[in-house]
């Protein structure tokens, strides 16, 4: 007889290698075949909703890995809230319009503008939108996501734009839309104004002035011929300057430098000297700013004058105190200069030259006329000093290039008429992590109006017709009409009608007594696409409800899509459109550094597929701090590949051991138990509470570190790893054995429903190869409940102390192993001195502490003061390491003197020979 054939060792067909590039687009291709989001949907329709509303990406290039971490995130929400309770439907969205793709068309794809009318321009548009978005969606899909990815909401749809019109008339009937001409962000490069939000910052060389204005009526306050000293970065303003402002409340020093006399504020007077150069400096008198107003100067290069003005928005951080005011260009600059009548001057034009009300410099374009600016400034002496200094200066996100202000009649949503409301929703939301709603309560109760007009062609119209007298017109039967007819045909009607073909039949109005209208040429803002999405995607679709109850995006959007939304929602609803906002960080190389094709440190999702597969990029997600910037490289992979080889093995040994059992047969119930399999499933259900309150909590990372943990050491290192001298040598039916496969059973179905949110591929896997298993999918199923038992505190305690014993004797076996006095554990006896504490302890436990311990023989030798000098010495317990004494049996490896006690089984212990004989003989 061949004693290794009666050994029931692990059988199963579920491979120890994932192979997971290969393997999970199988799986997908059966989650399709069985329309698996449809299914989930159906078996949780009755349930209380929870709606995660995804946040629409871009629809332009391939996803990056910023787009795995977001889509990867909502997914464990998902599926977890969809098995926990909650019918939790995912609509993937698509933000369509905009510049990247005007750019892309006309740079990459070569399209000539000039060529086409602006409806078969937009046409185009949309082609290539729809392209870029079916891309996506297939790397969006190979990350495991699930959703409703055959019915996603795209901004481009005539249904979404219907309702985004229906949003922007709302806002205009009760007043918060408007037409005004103020100075606004401006990309030369796009050609178009900009919203804050399409803003970012980056490093920018300028020349530093400072230029003298001279006193030409001082009302006795000032000599004519002294000069206001003004400081700028921006020379080719001074065209467009008509006053200069002071703070009413600040300091100012008149000073005589070579018989020449200066204003500049007194804080900043020696920074100043230092910086022109003035020595000799004499203080002629000192007065408050509130005392030069309404001076006037004369400007440096035309023959005109500049007003002096007080206002609270003059600081000393830097200049002199005295700043060059040009209401056309800056937005302090506007409001003074309005408060002061001023008016508006903006000599350069949307592509960024100087124009003929900047004589002697039209036709540069602005950055190019800093130079001769200057240098005229310099002719005439107004100029006192010129340096270059690198400072953080607005660029257009999309060009990368530099912005300007520029007055400019544009449609404005105003903030300020319900910022109170809005200010309220933010500290209504949950917000994830807390200082989110203090950096958005900022923002909100900082920001200006809103610009949403932009002057380009690609995004939705803005639907306001204008009468013969150039009166705007917009009303809630041109706002219904239009919906309407963007809904049918898509809003390129727009570009395709006249604006008589585009108003309701009849139509009349009294700014237009004989009946001719013409219609805005401007879009909307693509920030006032997305942030219609409540509108357009959760009021529109029968399976969403507003508000939603999660939103989750990146950091960057607290001044983007969280920011939007809401103002959109709060203006129409009066509410908040989301319950709870989730922000992530961003993603870095291995050495934190940001991701650039230039360094070469750009990880690609799709190449981490092919090579590792998506549950090793899903479970990276899950093992990151997300909510701070995460870093990611092959090495951080390989590390998180090492965890999932551990888990996959975990999830391997559950299947093999349990080939033979059935759940309805051969569970034991929990009073039958052995203690140790009660401890086990006690720790098991305390995982499985653990877990599910880390995932309402959106705490993956904690997930990721329990599981892992709980499989390498409460099962591998310890459970699992004695459990071998049960399940596979005593047989079948043996009560113990059964005991441990009981455990196993409840171990293998919680950890599989557990990780399905993480490993959805992984975890439908393992759930083909579970005996009994009569579900399609994991995904099919719900979470598993904590169980409770009477005995779990005592029990918690009692084995909590064991295992601290048992690693104390584990260190041992270790410095034996090392000194040569053993070789495998199994070969060893082990004899403890103990306290009286850890005597009743081991005294108390009826299993086999041979089988626990994994050594050949044990005893208690007695106390801890009767422990000989060659025992190894911890503080509760000394222990003695010596040969266990007897053979080697050939079927279970223990070291023991029953082994030939059976004369029909010579080379067996007395253990294995009975279960041969009674079970193979």
């Amino acid at each position: 007889m061949e004693y290794k054939d009666t050994l029931l060792m692990p059988k199963t067909e579920f491979p120890m290698r994932g192979n997971l590039p290969n393997r999970e687009p199988e799986i997908q291709t059966m989650w399709d075949e069985l329309d698996i989001y449809s299914k989930v949907q159906e078996r949780t329709k009755d349930r209380p909703l929870y709606v995660l509303h995804d946040g629409p990406p871009y629809a332009n290039g391939d996803i990056h890995i910023g787009h795995a971490l977001n889509k990867i995130l909502k997914d464990f929400i998902v599926r977890f809230k969809s098995m926990n309770g909650f019918c939790a439907p995912y609509v993937p969205g698509w933000d369509t319009h905009g510049l990247p793709i005007e750019t892309a068309l006309t740079k990459n794809k070569k399209v000539n503008r000039k060529e086409m009318s602006v409806a078969e321009f937009r046409k185009l548009c949309e082609e290539y939108a729809w392209e870029q978005l079916e891309g996506q969606r297939e790397q969006f899909k190979r990350l495991g996501v699930r959703g409703d990815w055959d019915n996603p909401y795209v901004t481009l749809k005539p249904e979404y734009e219907a309702q985004q019109i229906k949003v922007f008339g709302e806002m205009a009937k009760k007043g918060y839309i408007y037409k005004g001409l103020k100075p606004v962000y401006w990309s030369p490069s796009s050609e178009s104004a900009l919203a804050e939000a399409e803003i970012e910052y980056k490093d920018k060389r300028s020349p530093s002035i400072y230029v003298g204005f001279k006193v030409v009526d001082g009302k006795g306050v000032l000599d004519e011929q002294t000069n206001i000293v003004i400081w700028t970065t921006t020379p080719w303003t001074i065209p467009a300057n008509l006053g200069i402002s002071v703070h009413p409340d600040f300091d100012y020093s008149v000073v005589e430098v070579n018989e020449d006399k200066y204003v500049v504020a007194s804080d900043l007077l020696d920074s100043v000297k230092k910086e022109i150069g003035w020595e000799n400096v004499n203080i002629v008198k000192k007065l408050k700013g509130f005392e030069l107003e309404n001076l006037k100067v004369k400007h440096p290069l035309y023959d005109r004058e500049s007003l002096i003005m007080t206002g609270d928005h003059v600081t000393t951080e830097a200049g002199t105190g005295c700043v060059h005011t040009a209401p056309g260009h800056g937005e302090d600059d506007f409001i003074i200069g309005n408060k002061y009548g001023l008016g508006v001057l903006c000599p350069v034009d949307e592509k960024g030259y100087m124009t003929a009300e900047a004589p002697g410099f039209e036709g540069l374009f602005y950055d190019e006329a800093n130079k001769p600016i200057t240098e005229k400034l310099q002719e005439v002496g107004a100029l006192l000093h010129l340096s270059f200094i690198t400072h953080s200066y607005p660029h257009d996100w999309r060009t990368k290039k530099p912005t300007i202000f520029r007055a400019t009649a544009q449609w404005f949503a105003s903030i300020k008429d319900f910022r109170d409301q809005l200010l309220k929703e933010v500290e209504a939301t949950q917000w994830v992590p807390a200082w989110g709603e203090t950096r958005l309560y900022n923002m909100v109760r900082d920001r200006g109006d809103w610009c949403i007009s932009r002057q380009r062609a690609w995004g939705v119209p803005i639907p306001v017709f204008y009468g013969e007298n150039g009166d705007p017109i917009i009303t809630d039967e041109t706002i219904e009409h239009v919906s309407k007819l963007f809904r049918e045909h898509g809003s390129n009607i727009w570009f395709e009608k006249e604006a008589k073909d585009l108003l309701p039949e009849g139509f009349a109005h009294s700014s237009s007594p004989n009946g001719l209208f013409t219609k805005e040429t401007d879009i909307m803002d693509v920030w006032f696409d997305s942030g219609s999405s409540h509108q357009s995607v959760l009021e529109e679709r029968e399976d969403l409800v507003r508000p939603a109850d999660l939103y989750l995006e990146g950091s960057d959007q607290y001044r983007g899509w969280f920011n939007s939304s809401l103002s959109t929602s709060v203006a129409v609803t009066g509410k908040a459109p989301y319950k709870g906002v989730l922000s992530h960080g961003f993603v870095l190389d291995g050495e934190g550094r940001k991701m650039s094709k230039s360094v070469g440190n750009v990880v690609i999702p799709a190449k981490v597929m092919k090579q590792l597969g998506g549950d090793i990029l899903r479970l990276w997600v899950a093992s990151v701090d997300y909510q701070s910037d995460v870093r990611i490289s092959d090495n951080i992979l390989k590390q998180v590949a090492e965890v999932y080889r551990k888990i996959r093995n975990t999830y391997r040994f559950l299947l093999g051991n349990l080939a033979d059992f059935n759940p309805e047969e051969h569970t034991v119930s929990y009073d039958k138990l052995r203690e140790v399999d009660q401890y086990m499933l006690i720790k098991l259900n305390k995982l499985i509470g653990k877990v599910k309150n880390s995932y309402d909590s959106y705490d993956f990372m904690a997930i990721y570190h329990d599981v892992h943990n709980y499989c390498t050491i409460d099962l591998s290192s310890f459970y699992l790893d004695f459990a071998k001298d049960v399940l596979y040598i005593e047989a079948a039916d043996n009560l113990e054995r059964r005991s441990i496969q009981t455990v196993l059973f409840e171990a293998l179905h919680a950890l599989t429903k557990l990780m399905a949110p993480i490993l959805p591929h992984t975890a439908d896997e393992v759930w083909t190869h579970i005996p009994n298993v009569d579900r399609e999918s994991v995904q099919l199923t719900d979470m598993p409940e904590e169980q409770q038992f009477a005995n779990s505190a005592e029990m918690m305690a009692k084995w909590n102390s064991f295992m601290n014993l048992r690693d104390d004797v584990l260190k041992a076996l270790e410095i034996a192993r090392n000194e040569k006095v053993i070789g495998k554990s199994l070969t060893a006896h082990v004899t403890l001195y103990v306290n009286e504490e850890a005597n009743q302890l081991l005294t108390s436990i009826d299993e086999s502490l041979t089988q626990l311990f994994i050594v050949s023989g044990f005893n208690i030798g007695g106390s801890l003061e009767d422990a000989p000098s060659n025992a190894i010495k911890f503080d509760d317990v000394a222990i003695v390491v010596s040969k266990a004494d007897g053979e080697t049996c050939e079927r279970c490896w223990t070291v023991t003197r029953t082994v030939g006690a059976v004369t029909e089984h010579p080379t067996l212990c007395e253990r294995c020979a009975t279960v041969v004989a009674n079970h193979y003989a």
